[in-house]
């Protein structure tokens, strides 16, 4: 947590600026590289791990294309050439006992680092990681010999240390954090820690037997044992989990408090015409979660409700069923997509369920059904302005857009529920502007079709309720999911596209699914761009993604010859990209090459098969929500993850996990443990959640869920933390003014 809490007397403060206290040129870099401003963000910029001199970090599990600092000895060194003689490159390898890392430097530099890098010579060594001829290297790594100073002294002072190693960057080290650590607890220890406020409860500390903050900060940094960084971490842990669950409780009690209008559905109404009219029955879990949805909108508070399922679940038609109650209690409804394709794509499905219902006051639409309109920001200027009239006038009783929705000219008649889907790709600003166009504070129901774990709904989406959908519609067909290692088994791939040809015979619809669109390709009049050079002189195998267009192209010439191929991706303009959709929905194509435009919301039932191009460069969530796109009819769907990463890779773990489940659940925890946890849901809600440093929400659930209870209590008997003004101070650091605004807007 970045905690400016205030300076007591002069005694430097967590939110003294690094360059009072580090001189500007360290200051400057540490700020513009690392996001470290302050003391307070310095103290809590927490090592990654330790490394100790005979226990030394696993360097066969580097992870590639990431910045490392690892702690190694030279086993290895040697002077080679290349072109003919004319350059010089210096080839040190490093070991750990259970795997090696090549070090390279070319040029002057090599004959600079030949003396120190010897055989038996050890030392910290940080870069980035790549991969040349299969093995992975270091190139022009820095690097602190440890054993620098080979006195007796300092051989004993680094003899059975714990090493901290930071998250760094290429341009400020880990060892260089070290020491600018080192000089920042000595100053704080000059004052005896005088300038901290502990925002734990002094009951609550003690009774779970927590140290306190100067403590932990002291072993966290400089633990003399393992014990002492276990000590550091669970406080620390506790430090992060109970403020933001305090800040989400006092969120919960002030929606408690907020006024807002019961909309109760009566019987009779458009909402009852449209269940009579469905083809099937509800799912269990479908009718238990409109059950809890009802009960809040018949409450005189907003509700505040996240609804969260499995691909294919039926939420849409959840919500659908919630607009039309509220519409059937007098009210209005805004659906808000966080793209045009998705839109349009919503607003054509619900239209479509709706039929005559969509049609309200229009010649053949039933008489008391309501006009569904669609907004977005490409339409005509005649299609906006009465859109606009049928929303201020009441004439339209669900609106389905974009971002379009939230412009100062958009007037409901009376706003009574936002439906928010996809949350995570929205700002809070631009959820709360839509929120705020009704005359009280609507009722809030979030959809998200990323399965959450139960940590991360208490951490992320703490001020909501939570209904799950985890159970498919009768007539779905399963998916059945293979990796193609296209790299290894070439001829895999070649049966993929006959699989493809093959469905489409069957009378079926395929995607193929690229990471990138192409027109932004190097290509230097065709030429080796820039990045390619950089590649190749750093020896990175690794080829630039695939892209749509290039694809497109091939298959089309290639193996998909004859098939009509279409492609659709977010450059595309919004009228080109809906006729090409109508198309692939009417049967009119037969594989759309698209990006990742078509991974949520797109629903062409006749569609059975999906070929994932470079599919080790998606997450594990993106890939199932991917995989959601196919066996939405009647017929088994397919999904084919096509990768050129070697078997033995994280990359094809992640895709064997995904390919072995259908489970959405354990695979959002899959993805969660390999990622950071901001990452998990998008960054575009706030900051709050990149102030978890400490904490690991997949792995922390005892604590998040005990600091919740803590927390709930502490709020229920004292709502304004009057009896506790250290809280409330540690709370007000958390809460900076677009966090305050994220929790008010929540």
């Amino acid at each position: 947590m970045s905690v400016p809490w205030c300076a007591i007397g002069g005694v430097p403060a967590l939110d003294e600026p690094l360059k009072k206290l580090l001189g500007g040129n360290t200051a400057k870099v540490m700020a513009e590289h690392l996001g470290l401003h302050t003391a307070g963000d310095l103290l809590h910029h927490y090592p990654r791990r330790y490394a100790e001199r005979g226990e030394l970090t696993r360097l066969a599990d580097l992870p590639l294309d990431e910045h490392v600092t690892v702690v190694a000895q030279v086993a290895k060194a040697a002077m080679k050439t290349f072109n003919h003689g004319k350059g010089v490159r210096l080839e040190v390898v490093v070991t750990d006992g259970s795997g090696s890392l090549t070090l390279v430097f070319f040029g002057r530099s090599a004959y600079a680092r030949e003396r120190e890098l010897v055989p038996g010579r050890r030392g910290m060594f940080a870069g980035k990681v790549s991969v040349f001829n299969r093995a992975r290297q270091l190139l022009h790594p820095d690097y602190e010999l440890l054993d620098r100073d080979s006195g007796a002294d300092a051989a004993e002072s680094f003899a059975g240390r714990l090493l901290p190693i930071y998250p760094a960057c290429k341009q400020f080290q880990s060892w260089k954090i070290s020491k600018a650590v080192d000089t920042l607890l000595a100053l704080f220890e000059a004052e005896q820690w005088a300038a901290l406020v502990d925002p734990l409860p002094p009951a609550l500390r003690e009774g779970r037997g927590l140290d306190e903050l100067p403590d932990a900060f002291r072993k966290v940094h400089r633990p003399r044992t393992k014990a002492d960084i276990e000590d550091a971490r669970a406080r620390l842990k506790w430090d992060e989990a109970f403020v933001l669950q305090v800040a989400l409780a006092r969120r919960r009690h002030a929606d408690g408090q907020l006024p807002a209008v019961p909309r109760k559905p009566g019987p009779g109404g458009i909402l009852d015409s449209f269940d009579a009219k469905l083809p099937f029955t509800l799912t269990e879990g479908q009718q238990a979660v409109s059950a809890e949805i009802f009960a809040d909108l018949a409450t005189a508070h907003p509700m505040h409700r996240l609804l969260q399922g499995e691909v294919g679940s039926g939420k849409t038609l959840v919500a659908l069923r919630a607009m039309l109650g509220v519409v059937d209690a007098g009210g209005q409804a805004a659906m808000l997509a966080p793209t045009e394709v998705l839109a349009q794509q919503h607003h054509r499905s619900i239209t479509e369920m709706m039929g005559e219902l969509a049609e309200g006051g229009l010649l053949g639409g039933a008489e008391h059904g309501t006009k569904v309109v669609l907004l977005t920001g490409s339409m005509g200027a005649p299609a906006r302005r009465q859109a606009l009239l049928d929303l201020v006038t009441g004439e339209a009783g669900i609106v389905i857009g974009t971002h379009a929705l939230i412009e100062d000219k958009v007037r409901f008649h009376d706003l009574g529920l936002v439906v928010v889907d996809e949350q995570h790709r929205f700002g809070v600003e631009q959820r709360d502007a839509l929120r705020s166009k009704g005359r009280q504070p609507p009722h809030l129901l979030v959809m998200t079709a990323t399965p959450i774990p139960r940590t991360v709904a208490m951490t992320v989406f703490g001020d909501l309720e939570t209904s799950v959908l985890d159970q498919l519609p009768a007539g779905r067909s399963p998916i059945a999911s293979h990796v193609v290692p296209a790299k290894d088994k070439p001829h895999f791939l070649t049966r993929a596209w006959e699989r493809v040809r093959e469905e489409v015979q069957a009378g079926h619809q395929a995607y193929v699914v690229c990471p990138r669109i192409g027109d932004d390709l190097d290509e230097n009049n065709g030429t080796k761009g820039d990045k390619a050079r950089q590649q190749e002189e750093a020896g990175d195998e690794r080829r630039p993604p695939l892209a749509v267009l290039d694809v497109a192209e091939q298959l089309a010439k290639g193996p998909l010859a004859g098939l009509r191929v279409e492609v659709l991706h977010g450059r595309m303009q919004p009228d080109a990209k809906d006729e090409v959709m109508r198309r692939f929905a009417a049967g009119e194509t037969d594989v759309m090459v698209a990006t990742t435009v078509i991974e949520v919301g797109v629903n062409v039932p006749n569609a059975t098969v999906m070929v994932i191009m470079d599919a080790d460069r998606f997450g594990v969530s993106q890939l199932h929500q991917l995989r959601g796109r196919v066996g939405r009819g009647s017929a088994p769907g397919l999904c084919l993850l096509v990768s050129e990463a070697p078997e033995a890779s994280p990359a094809r773990a992640r895709l064997a996990a995904v390919a072995g489940t259908l489970d959405g659940f354990e695979l959002s925890r899959i993805d969660l443990e390999q990622r950071r946890e901001g990452d998990v849901l998008g960054q575009a809600q706030s900051g709050v959640r990149s102030s978890l440093r400490m904490l690991t929400v997949i792995d922390d659930e005892e604590v998040i869920a005990a600091a919740r209870e803590e927390a709930g209590a502490i709020v229920a008997a004292d709502p304004e933390l009057a009896a506790l003004p250290a809280l409330r101070t540690a709370l007000d650091a958390l809460l900076d003014a677009d966090r305050e605004r994220y929790l008010d807007k929540g």
